[in-house]
């Protein structure tokens, strides 16, 4: 099985709260991880969501201790897009 992670940076302009998470997080540049594995056997390069897994706390905001905490990708996607339009 083959897996890989992809890295990518997501922005929050306001305090967020997602339901695994227990506290609000504050506002800022975030890490997230998205692992996969590939589905063999087919003709073409298919792979499938494993993980996603967010860097807590927020790069701006550089402590000592990092954490990664799963997410779903549905409940962060909202959030992002409750970010966008300034919601609270």
């Amino acid at each position: 099985m083959t897996i890989r992670t992809t890295r990518s940076t997501i922005s929050f302009s306001h305090p967020f709260k997602l339901g695994d998470l227990d506290d609000i997080q504050p506002p800022g540049d975030y890490l997230l991880d998205t692992d996969e594995e590939l589905i063999e056997g087919l003709s073409r390069l298919v792979y499938r969501r494993i993980a996603t897994l967010l860097h807590l706390p927020a790069i701006s905001r550089p402590q000592g201790r990092i954490e990664l905490v799963a997410v779903s990708p549905a409940e962060l996607d909202a959030a992002l897009e409750k970010d966008r339009i300034g919601a609270a």
